[in-house]
């Protein structure tokens, strides 16, 4: 009974290195969530939960499109007030869960610049963490445009034979690649030779000619896909 004990302790303190620690700043009033975990075993799901009491009363306010990324995160445009508790769940495919650590928002402050540097899973326009009302800065990661884990840019395009998608690549510094007009199929694979380069580039979405998404996606080097 004695050695079982210390192997169940074991195993906890084990488990417990796993759980991931979760960072949460207040950033102008928008609430940065992210966290870096070392997970081997496969993750189905990744909620970010809130609650007003540390212990109880939680609800998923969101997750996340890669839940296997090392590094990542969530940002809470409107929470009810700045003073709410965090943490995120995690289920695996084994139908084994946790919970992180739980944390509170404490203040940030970060230029334009080095914002991505610190929050680098931040993609897109719209969020309107920095810029000022009306420009908005980043968005969430696309649904439509985003790159798989061999670096191949995908295309997923609901009912593209009757909605008249088109498409605008640029790289960083707002230079036009290419544009793709009149798409026909629901599913389109871009090998990453077609951008030239490793980086961040920004798409504008378009449907029968109106912008319907302008958001950005990585295309990193080979290996370097988490």
């Amino acid at each position: 009974m004695y050695v079982l004990c210390i192997l169940s302790l074991n195993n906890l303190i084990a488990q417990q290195k796993t759980i991931p620690t979760i960072y949460v700043k207040n950033i102008n009033n928008k609430i940065l969530i992210s966290w870096i975990q070392n997970f081997t075993k496969p993750i189905i799901t990744l909620n970010i939960q809130r609650s007003s009491d540390s212990l109880r009363n939680y609800k998923t306010i969101g997750s996340v499109l890669s839940p296997q990324s090392k590094e990542n995160g969530y940002a809470d445009l409107t929470p009810p007030n700045f003073k709410m508790y965090y943490r995120v769940f995690v289920a695996f495919d084994n139908g084994t869960y946790l919970f992180s650590s739980i944390t509170r928002p404490t203040r940030d402050s970060v230029t334009k610049a080095d914002l991505q540097d610190k929050y680098p899973w931040l993609t897109g326009k719209d969020t309107g963490i920095i810029e000022p009302p009306g420009k908005p800065l980043f968005n969430y990661p696309s649904s439509n445009i985003f790159t798989s884990k061999d670096n191949t840019v995908i295309l997923h395009l609901n009912d593209a034979a009757t909605k008249k998608y088109s498409v605008k690549f640029y790289d960083a510094k707002e230079t036009l690649l290419f544009e793709l007009k009149k798409i026909k199929e629901d599913y389109l694979i871009l090998e990453k030779v077609n951008f030239k380069h490793t980086g961040w580039f920004r798409f504008e979405l378009y449907e029968n000619g109106e912008l319907l998404e302008d958001n950005k996606f990585l295309i990193q080097k080979d290996g370097k896909k988490l």
